[in-house]
């Protein structure tokens, strides 16, 4: 397996003639990846992800809001306060650039995962335990998420 390592989208306000001839549009039955993790220059972390193939391609009104402070820091973030964030996102941390977007949405039919169980496996985030935020990861679970978040990849044989 060998991911592209290029963003399917940007939001679509900010994309422009020439990013859009450079990464076109995917369309459904294209693979995708999300992945979490990998930090790190001589020992890095695990990389965890969820894999799957684009069932929609849509366009959302978003407002670009400033981003939630839950005034924790995200190792102790339960799975409502990663929800929150999600749901923010794009999100801004300058009051100035709040606006409303076209944010370009993908669902996704779950195909492949890796999780961590545990702390000490990873870092709680958007992945963990089995789940993608609040929704549990298993064969043909549809995803919902903001395309500038994922990857594309070469389906699996």
């Amino acid at each position: 397996m060998r991911s592209l390592v290029l963003p399917i989208f940007l939001v679509a306000a900010a994309l422009d003639s020439v990013h859009a001839a450079e990464t076109p549009m995917p369309v459904p039955g294209d693979c995708a990846m999300f992945r979490e993790g990998g930090a790190g220059y001589i020992l890095t972390a695990p990389t965890y992800y969820v894999r799957g193939t684009i069932t929609e391609v849509y366009t959302r009104r978003h407002p670009m809001a400033l981003c939630p402070n839950l005034g924790k820091p995200a190792m102790r973030y339960t799975r409502a306060d990663w929800k929150r964030m999600a749901d923010a996102y794009p999100c801004v941390t300058d009051p100035a650039q709040v606006k409303d977007v076209d944010a370009i949405r993908i669902r996704m039919r779950a195909d492949q995962w890796e999780t961590p169980w545990t702390l000490s496996h990873g870092q709680n985030g958007w992945l963990f335990r089995g789940h993608y935020l609040d929704v549990e990861l298993k064969e043909g679970a549809v995803l919902d998420i903001d395309g500038t978040l994922l990857e594309r990849c070469e389906k699996a044989d």
